[in-house]
């Protein structure tokens, strides 16, 4: 999940909140501004070498988004879904604040990965080339996470077709038992991929909800992990997210117990999973998708968010300056919008930010936007989830800071809020270098509920 950031976002962030806020104040008083000493995280920062052992409270970059999306991937490792060396000698050539260089080299790491696969395939290595189509996915899903930070997106549609052709071969050449499914979603069909566990008898069906920009690759931990417990697992994209987005234009929506009712329908309808229990995974925005459709969909009998998230619009709007605030409160769209087109000049890349970011909400105006995503809220809707939940809540939580306790409170039933610290490597969104104890915590979980 990422949101906006500015020039001038904090380091406390991934993707930062937009900071028009900052954006108005700095860009009037930038110049009166004083030099202030150095800060010691500063010259770490600048020089890594001092306490080269520190790296994982320094970060990898000064930028947060930068340091977040390295985290994350090196996170994949686990799953083989990335390979450190791989990961840390690509970031070692960007330098600061390069975003093309970060978009072409991390191409350019997907195109040799999958030569490799290609190599291995055509010697028949499967097991080789499925490793490395796998990887060769997720650097082309780093890539395509970038094309915000470019001055144009027109390689938004072939990167994705880049990352999901290698995602496809992954799945090809994979030993795990794959289907391709097409899940039928008002008049049209949401793609997805059927994983089932080796060995005979299922003891349930976890389905995988991605957020609001993840790639399939970056479910394969827990996919993986789902499977070794011998769980079957779907995973799907569904309105605005990946292929429904970029290639069929089809936007979020704020109501999705009706994207994940027809997702039950067709699993129950298969003689080979409808005897079977089902259970939920949502990630990153999906800890609000998720329990909005379980408020409406009572057929599954355990969900895992991670992390939870009870009002999506706070990473929108928190840090908006009160006069534009006002302005939304009131109704003002044509002053809101006059007001945001004046702070999006001050800063190119904020600009950028929010083109990408709102596509998937697809709205013509940037209030209208900001109302869109103002549905997203679950404190009317969460006395009717009646499925026992799992919630993470990670220490350092970028996005929604203090909503996994929020949805814990709010839920009637059974509900775990399960902690994840810096002490342990858990910290941040997602806990991106802690995804094995994350899935030992969650699964562990899982099977006590899912065998009563």
């Amino acid at each position: 999940m990422r949101t906006f950031t500015s020039p001038y976002s904090p380091k406390a962030s991934a993707r930062s909140p937009l900071r028009l806020d900052l954006v108005w104040r700095i860009s009037l008083n930038l110049r009166n501004s004083a030099p202030s000493e150095p800060r010691q995280e500063d010259c770490l920062m600048r020089n890594p070498f001092l306490h080269p052992n520190r790296i994982f409270s320094s970060g990898f970059y000064r930028d947060a988004d930068l340091d977040f999306e390295v985290r994350t991937t090196l996170g994949g490792a686990a799953s083989g879904a990335a390979d450190t060396g791989e990961v840390l000698s690509t970031i070692a050539e960007i330098d600061e604040g390069d975003s093309q260089a970060w978009f072409d080299r991390w191409t350019a790491l997907g195109e040799r990965v999958q030569t490799i696969a290609e190599e291995s395939a055509a010697r028949g290595h499967l097991v080789s080339a499925a490793g490395s189509y796998l990887r060769a996915s997720t650097y082309f899903g780093v890539a395509l996470g970038s094309i915000d930070r470019l001055d144009s997106d027109e390689l938004l549609v072939p990167t994705f077709r880049q990352h999901r052709e290698a995602w496809d071969r992954f799945v090809d050449a994979t030993s795990a038992k794959t289907e391709r499914v097409e899940i039928p979603y008002e008049g049209m069909t949401m793609p997805g991929y059927l994983f089932k566990p080796a060995g005979n008898g299922v003891k349930c069906c976890l389905i995988l909800v991605n957020g609001s920009d993840g790639t399939l690759s970056g479910l394969w931990g827990c996919a993986k992990a789902a499977l070794e417990r011998g769980y079957t697992v779907l995973m799907f994209d569904g309105p605005g997210q990946q292929s429904l987005l970029f290639e069929k234009d089809v936007p979020f929506r704020f109501d999705w117990e009706a994207v994940i009712t027809p997702v039950v329908d067709f699993l129950l309808e298969r003689p080979d999973v409808g005897s079977s229990r089902l259970a939920i995974y949502g990630v990153s925005q999906a800890g609000y998708w998720v329990p909005r459709a379980l408020a409406f969909e009572h057929r599954i009998a355990a969900a895992v968010v991670d992390p939870g998230v009870v009002d999506v619009s706070t990473s929108w709007i928190e840090h908006l300056p009160s006069g534009l605030k006002k302005l939304l409160n009131e109704g003002n769209e044509r002053r809101f919008d006059l007001e945001m087109s004046w702070g999006m000049k001050l800063s190119r890349e904020t600009s950028r930010m929010w083109k990408f970011r709102a596509r998937p909400y697809r709205q013509d105006s940037y209030f209208k936007t900001v109302q869109e995503v103002l549905k997203y809220n679950l404190i009317d809707v969460a006395g009717g989830i009646r499925t026992s939940m799992f919630i993470t809540d990670p220490e350092d939580e970028q996005f929604w800071p203090g909503q996994a306790k929020w949805l814990a409170d709010m839920l009637p039933g059974e509900k775990m809020l399960s902690t994840f610290t810096a002490a342990e490597g858990a910290n941040f969104h997602c806990q991106p270098l802690a995804r094995m104890l994350t899935e030992q915590r969650m699964f562990d979980w899982l099977d006590d509920v899912l065998k009563r």
